[in-house]
């Protein structure tokens, strides 16, 4: 995952568990805006959400902050 995905995922997950709590859920597509002006990136994110780590549509902002900052 190149860095900017990352800063921005860290930063979404830091926002929406800062308004929502520890427990809030996100989905991959709550680092996008509701158009699709960057597709390469979109599919950067599904392929490390779902094809590389398998995970749930929704999954809790925390885990995922803690696995983009692991650099997984």
């Amino acid at each position: 995952m190149r860095d900017t995905l990352r800063q921005k995922v860290i930063e979404i997950c830091d926002k929406k568990m800062l308004a929502k709590g520890d427990t809030v859920g996100v989905s991959f597509y709550a680092f996008f805006a509701n158009k699709n002006d960057d597709p390469a990136l979109l599919m950067e994110a599904a392929t490390w959400w779902i094809q590389t780590h398998r995970l749930d549509h929704f999954e809790k902002a925390l885990k995922i902050k803690q696995m983009v900052q692991a650099g997984l």
